[in-house]
């Protein structure tokens, strides 16, 4: 895939990345759980989100793989980790949504622009998928200020120019990840509320989003979402299409640090 990592790819504010050749480094595209690299790739994914419940475990992976056009990519330089991304894409309303999962970049890596090239490389699995507009969706802690990493990850969406759906006007919950043994005791799931952190590839400029667009979005990332959670915590209330925007609202993209 590294010849379709073309610099016309990347984020308006991911000039940087155009001075690291992808290239330097073994992009290895994950496809399934049987695939060799899966186990260095899903290691690294889950010690890093794992304890926090934000990772998925191994058998929704599996299934995810198996239903729908998901992938993990793993970075390594001379067989040595350097990075790992994990995305999925969907068909929705005449484009492709992108639900950019994880991301992890090696200490010595951070800062080098391999972060605007890990963000930009969906692209590619999106238009395998299918052509026509592309919109990249990220799910985001609200910075409460108790993990400054929180913080961070937003100024870095901010600077490579990605827009947040503004969260007084759509307050989207993510369902719980938690192991459903561990949701049964404690006896129910407890969805989480996110922030929405969109590219609209090629609309970069635009501020305002219909919220019939949002409802399309948050029913992309529900249908990634549905084909591996348990119906019962998929029919939680606080993920009802019905909390959000109508089709004929519109809804201001604001500054993911706002």
């Amino acid at each position: 895939m590294v010849h379709e990592l073309t610099p016309d790819i990347l984020a308006p504010g991911d000039g940087k990345s155009t001075a690291l050749d992808p290239a330097t480094f073994t992009w290895t595209q994950i496809r399934s759980v049987e695939d060799p690299a899966f186990e260095r790739a899903y290691s690294a994914l889950w010690a890093e989100f794992g304890a926090a419940n934000e990772m998925e475990s191994r058998s929704v992976l599996a299934e995810r793989f198996r239903t729908l056009h998901y992938e993990i990519l793993l970075l390594e330089l001379d067989g040595v980790f350097c990075a790992v991304r994990d995305h999925t894409a969907i068909r929705s309303g005449g484009e492709v949504v992108v639900h950019l999962s994880h991301v992890l970049v090696a200490p010595e890596h951070r800062r080098s622009g391999l972060a605007g090239w890990l963000r930009a490389a969906p692209i590619v699995l999106a238009r395998e998928v299918a052509p026509g507009p592309i919109t990249l969706v990220a799910e985001m802690e609200y910075d409460d200020g108790s993990d400054p990493k929180r913080a961070i990850r937003l100024s870095a969406y901010e600077r490579a120019g990605y827009l947040k759906v503004d969260p007084a006007a759509v307050r989207y919950f993510q369902p719980d990840f938690r192991l459903p043994s561990v949701i049964d005791a404690s006896g129910c799931s407890v969805p989480l509320p996110f922030q929405l952190i969109v590219r609209r590839v090629g609309r970069e400029d635009e501020r305002t989003i219909a919220g019939a667009e949002v409802r399309r979005l948050i029913g992309a990332l529900y249908a990634i979402y549905g084909a591996q959670f348990r119906a019962s915590e998929m029919q939680h209330p606080l993920l009802r299409m019905e909390n959000y925007p109508t089709d004929n609202a519109e809804v201001a993209l604001v500054l993911p640090s706002r």
